[in-house]
């Protein structure tokens, strides 16, 4: 095929598909700017969210949850997997056409390489495309860490997240590499879905950043659904056999084996910087590999800026759309805004139930130097909360750490049904400086999950100083 040259320019180039990226490259266009925007892969519209990540999975979550024991595994399983990707093609068609409908915006497939800190060049198919743009956006994402273990990333029978999720043959027994947030969502949707499900966690704990006691009871209920969960284990090798693999791993000094059909490596992402010509930009990056940035999320080049997970620090796609925020601030506004503005921010696991939280856990919140209490109460026994009783799924916990001098919410850990919205309004809570106790004495609708609060945030399980009594006497049945 013969290959052809062309130039652009562009008053602002975004390089990958992004939710930052292409928030400011819509607002951009719709202003009228020339906008291109560059993605090295068709099935990537829209970025890791709607494709790979947030989308597919808690879809999944969903289809496993629908699953009666009854219903066959395999047909249940396939079936689903094909309603999921039909769903992630429909937002990735709609991601394209959003984008590339703005009359002055051009999406190019392909991948973009930095020639210098204005340009880049793209090999779009059969046409060698160079791009030069006053403003650069770079937002590419991450990739999946796979483990330099021996035969690892060399067997045929170990994927990652995203092979994994569209595989249509169910693994009967599925190993995983990793405790941490992939992994043991991926191990509550495997086993609701019939898989024998095993997670290998090097550490002595799964969730190794979340709170203790969140820790423990995720656990519980996980070994209580039929997961095995091996802690303090290091996979050494993996050997491929006629119909599956074998996971040679050690544990207290002494070694031992497992077979699986599937292995998946969850063992975290990277920032996906490698190819992109950033020497050449003069772009530099930190030593874990991530775009090195400032807090309004300029590189050390002032005119290209980096968004999302291709900058280091937590993966959500609802901080790379509050970068754009900043940088739209930056190229429009008047400049304040930046990332240190952020306080409160929740993050959910969404195995089922769902582990929601925001804040200080209480061993970080005293290593702050805080005095605190803790109100927390098991979902079983929250009175207030009939809900949890009405959609029959009453495991889990709430807790609260609370500063004993002012009343503010430090932090909260809440496991239970509707985790993922409660967690919202408390996080709004600390952020406007809502106290604990307002918390408590609101009024809320009925039945719903929020009305817990008027309960567990009077029930202090234990305190730095002598607590007065609560004006609250508790929740009474319904």
């Amino acid at each position: 095929m013969d290959t052809t040259d062309s130039t652009l320019h562009a008053d602002l180039l975004v390089v990958g598909f992004g939710k930052g990226g292409t928030a400011v490259a819509k607002k951009m266009g719709r202003l009228g700017k020339r906008v291109v925007l560059v993605e090295q892969s068709e099935r990537m519209y829209g970025g890791t969210c709607p494709n790979v990540g947030c989308v597919p999975t808690k879809a999944l979550v969903h289809h496993a949850g629908k699953r009666r024991d009854s219903d066959p595994a395999q047909e249940w399983y396939e079936r689903s997997v094909e309603e999921v990707q039909a769903l992630t093609a429909l937002f990735r068609s709609g991601n394209y056409e959003a984008m590339n409908g703005t009359e002055t915006v051009t999406v190019v497939t392909g991948r973009a390489v930095f020639v210098d800190p204005h340009t880049v060049g793209v090999d779009a198919g059969g046409e060698r495309l160079t791009i030069s743009a006053e403003t650069i956006l770079i937002d590419t994402g991450a990739e999946t860490i796979i483990p330099d273990t021996p035969g690892l990333r060399e067997s045929k029978h170990t994927l990652t997240s995203t092979g994994l999720i569209e595989t249509t043959l169910l693994p009967e027994r599925l190993a995983i590499v990793g405790g941490g947030y992939i992994g043991i969502e991926f191990a509550s949707i495997y086993r609701r879905f019939g898989s024998r499900v095993t997670v290998f966690e090097a550490s002595s704990r799964i969730l190794g950043r979340e709170d203790d006691e969140a820790a423990a009871v995720a656990e519980s209920i996980l070994t209580g659904d039929g997961i095995e969960i091996v802690k303090g284990a290091h996979v050494t090798e993996v050997r491929d056999g006629e119909t599956g693999a074998t996971v040679v791993y050690e544990q207290d000094g002494r070694r031992h084996t497992l077979e699986a059909d599937i292995i998946l490596a969850a063992t975290g992402r990277a920032p996906a910087t490698r190819g992109l010509g950033l020497d050449a930009a003069g772009v530099r990056t930190t030593e874990h590999g991530a775009v090195e940035v400032d807090e309004r999320l300029r590189t050390s080049q002032p005119h290209i800026y980096a968004l999302g997970d291709v900058r280091g620090g937590p993966q959500h796609t609802y901080l790379s759309l509050d970068d754009s925020r900043v940088v739209l601030d930056q190229l429009l506004g008047e400049g304040r805004r930046s990332v240190s503005d952020r306080v409160a921010v929740p993050r959910t696991l969404f195995m089922t139930p769902p582990l929601a939280t925001v804040g200080l856990t209480e061993r970080e919140a005293r290593a702050a130097g805080h005095r605190v209490r803790i109100a927390s109460e098991p979902v079983a026994e929250i009175v207030a909360m009939p809900r949890a009783y009405i959609v029959e799924e009453t495991r889990g916990f709430m807790k609260f750490v609370i500063d004993v001098e002012t009343d503010e919410i430090l932090g909260a850990v809440l496991l239970s049904v509707d985790a993922q919205e409660l967690i919202n309004t408390v996080a709004l809570a600390m952020r406007h400086g809502v106290k604990a106790a307002e918390l408590r004495d609101a009024v809320y609708n009925h039945p719903t999950s929020t009305e817990a609060f008027n309960e567990v945030l009077a029930t202090i399980v234990r305190t730095d100083e002598p607590l007065e009594r609560s004006s609250n006497g508790g929740s009474a049945p319904c």
